[in-house]
């Protein structure tokens, strides 16, 4: 069969999933929307999620006008593709949308949520799960969507070789990446900044509960759990998909063209990615709960779908893998199902470092009883120990993959049997693919948690039952589980797809330097530029870590001032007898979030470039390297430590250590407090940052090959 006249499949899954989206948020918009009070609250968290991300496109739009010129110069001088200032374009804007359906989904089921939970807990879940199947859906459908209309625009209207496509491919996920960092870091900034003045002001200053109606930061802290942990964790996993794909399409032309299995070996990636589509459908299905059932049952239901849906899709796999690739299937198949195994270990271990079921977040909550100090060094320390279950596994992962696909460990010896080190390096790319297949119910779980958390917040403004806060609080509570395993599983994929993206760019280096009439790049750790690289791409992990919380640190401080201020000022707020002005603090998140973005993000822009300047691409690898690995062990470090506090703090409130308002517990919101830029600003930028620099050395390369030193 002539695969490159296959690509109309990717098209139908790109149809199933938004389909499949599309009626999914009919299904949430059929549901009551509760008394006027809901309605209004909801309607305000709506109106500032959807002003603030109107701004950010706004202020991103003029950094993506400079980028498109910038490449269209570049391409008019032949030192990128002339398709890249069109691919950045449409990437971005494909990001974008998907952010905006999965927010705009999510801030309409909040209060829907809340008004299913006064019926029962099943429907509670029933609305907000539905809400992240409409996120993920919509993220996985317009990412093969990219795919596939890029593919075939290149091979039927260019008539574009493989080669040219495979060059092309990996090269087209800068747009994505740009935007991803962006709306991490604004995201995260503006979410933290607004958690973290509500909680030290209103929940340890003023002793009055969270998500007081009293508390001036509360709806800016809703509006935060949208941007952030909604559109910001949909940009981040919809780079993860489509690059993972983008990097095995590469790697594929360059592992199987002397074989003239190329085509078979592009195709297999998206293949495998419609096919998680269909799984990730069927397993979202299996996932409902009985009015008693307990926070264990509800996560039970959780990864019983995740489960059904990863064993169809690897299932299904190996017919698919059997007919694509013939009687190299097995190797390439065992890849797939190492990477299926790596995303549900990690999550695994994620949920065992964070959730309050199990040993060291009882430890922690425990640290409680000697303050805010102790708390503190107790959640340092998990989320350092937590680093090496998952450092293991990815290990492991890229090491089997690599061999169980053909690799051996010394680069250019090849065997009649075409084993070769660029067909290992596939494995590593397919294995993240298969990672990330079932993406679609994956990212379902971890959206469907910032809707849960709005939804308690609206039942404690609008002073509904108490039976229902307890219900959208299971819910809440198992959404920070299942956000924590999600972080796990982004930062997991992220680091799999950056090592296959690393692979790109050496190929893609190396074949620019041989047209150059130069040597490949020599990439011993004997070489400077490659032992330099590698301690600036460590040293720029930390760089970005420091300026991202700072960026929350300045934020917070402002609003913490502002909710003092209005406290201080108006009459009769602490009495419930005046109204707070939220808006001011939504102003002043948005203001905070969209000016410290900047600089951050640019630093990821410019980091690769100027090493490349100076250090030459064997430079650039290094700094690849090193950031890539460091950033995926202080991603999890942080990500996890933030977690274990936020569900330490949630075990002393369930009645743990004194409970609500006691010593105890205004130590966990400290800690608390200390993790809020760990786990869902600094962690999860990280994870992007090192995509982004790869994805911007691979679109660079021909002008970093022309004006570098070395």
């Amino acid at each position: 069969m002539n695969f490159q006249n296959a690509w109309w499949i990717v098209l139908v899954g790109a149809a199933l999933a938004l389909v499949f989206a599309f009626f999914q948020s009919r299904k949430v918009m059929k549901f009551s929307e509760g008394n006027e009070t809901m309605k209004k609250i909801s309607a305000s968290i709506r109106a500032g999620a959807g002003a603030y991300l109107r701004r950010q496109f706004r202020t991103i739009s003029v950094f993506y006008v400079a980028m498109v010129i910038l490449l269209a110069v570049l391409a008019f001088f032949e030192l990128a593709s002339p398709f890249i200032p069109f691919a950045f374009l449409s990437g971005g804007v494909f990001s974008q949308m998907a952010a905006f359906f999965g927010m705009k989904i999510a801030t309409r089921a909040n209060v829907r949520t809340a008004q299913a939970a006064s019926v029962s807990l099943n429907q509670g879940l029933k609305v907000a799960f539905a809400s992240g199947t409409v996120m993920s859906f919509t993220v996985v459908g317009l990412a093969l969507l990219d795919v596939a209309v890029w593919f075939l625009v290149l091979r039927f209207v260019f008539d574009a070789s493989p080669g040219v496509i495979a060059e092309n491919m990996v090269m087209f996920g800068v747009g994505v990446s740009a935007f991803a960092l962006f709306a991490r870091v604004g995201g995260g900034i503006f979410t933290k900044a607004a958690d973290v003045g509500a909680d030290l002001v209103g929940k340890v200053e003023a002793g009055i509960p969270e998500d007081d109606p009293r508390n001036p930061a509360v709806i800016a802290d809703n509006v935060g759990d949208n941007v952030g942990d909604v559109a910001g964790m949909g940009a981040d996993l919809y780079e993860s998909y489509i690059k993972a794909m983008h990097a095995a399409i590469a790697l594929g032309f360059a592992a199987f063209y002397v074989l003239d299995l190329h085509w078979n070996a592009m195709f297999l990636p998206v293949a495998i990615a419609v096919a998680g589509v269909l799984a990730s459908v069927i397993g979202s299905f299996f996932i409902r709960t009985k009015e008693s059932a307990t926070q264990k049952q509800l996560l039970h239901t959780l990864r019983k779908g995740t489960y059904i849906a990863a064993i169809l899709a690897t299932v299904a796999a190996a017919p698919i893998t059997f007919f694509i690739m013939g009687d190299r299937w097995l190797g390439i198949f065992i890849s797939i199902i190492v990477g299926v195994l790596a995303g549900c270990l990690i999550a695994y271990f994620t949920e065992y470092y964070t959730s309050d079921h199990y040993k060291p977040t009882k430890k922690l909550a425990a640290a409680s009883e000697t303050g805010p100090a102790t708390i503190i060094i107790g959640g340092i320390a998990l989320g350092m120990k937590s680093t090496l279950p998952p450092v293991l596994i990815i290990s492991a992962s890229v090491l089997v993959s690599f061999l169980a696909s053909g690799g051996i460990l010394t680069a250019g010896v090849e065997d009649y049997y075409g084993l070769s080190f660029s067909q290992g390096l596939y494995g590593v790319g397919i294995a993240a693919v298969g990672m990330l297949s079932t993406l679609g119910i994956t990212l379902a779980c971890d959206a469907y948690g910032p809707v849960a958390d709005n939804a308690g917040g609206i039942a404690e403004m609008a002073h509904m039952d108490p039976e229902v806060r307890e219900r959208t609080d299971a819910l809440d509570s198992l959404g920070n589980t299942t956000a924590a395993t999600g972080k796990g599983f982004a930062i997991g994929s992220a680091a799999l797809t950056s090592l296959a993206l690393i692979a790109s760019f050496v190929n893609v280096a190396n074949a620019r330097l041989l047209e150059a009439g130069r040597a490949p790049m020599e990439l011993s750790l004997n070489n400077p530029p490659v032992l330099i690289g590698l301690f600036l791409g460590v040293v720029l992990i930390f760089v970005f870590t420091a300026m991202t919380m700072a960026s929350v640190q300045r934020a917070a401080q402002s609003i913490v001032l502002e909710v003092r201020r209005q406290f201080r000022e108006i009459t009769g707020l602490m009495e419930g007898k005046a109204e707070a002005d939220y808006a001011a603090c939504v102003d002043l998140c948005t203001k905070s979030a969209l000016r410290e973005m900047i600089l951050p993000s640019l630093v990821g822009v410019a980091a690769p470039l100027a090493t490349g300047f100076i250090l030459g691409p064997a430079g650039v690898v290094g700094l690849l390297a090193g950031a890539t690995v460091a950033g995926f062990a202080v991603a999890v470090f942080m990500a996890n430590a933030g977690g274990a506090w936020d569900n330490a703090k949630k075990y002393i409130e369930s009645g743990e250590y004194g409970g609500k308002g006691s010593d105890n517990h205004k130590a966990a919101v400290i800690g608390d407090t200390v993790g809020d830029p760990f786990k869902d600003t600094s962690g999860p930028s990280l994870n992007t940052l090192f995509k982004l620099v790869t994805t911007i050395s691979i679109a660079f390369v021909g002008v970093i090959i022309a004006f570098s030193i070395f």
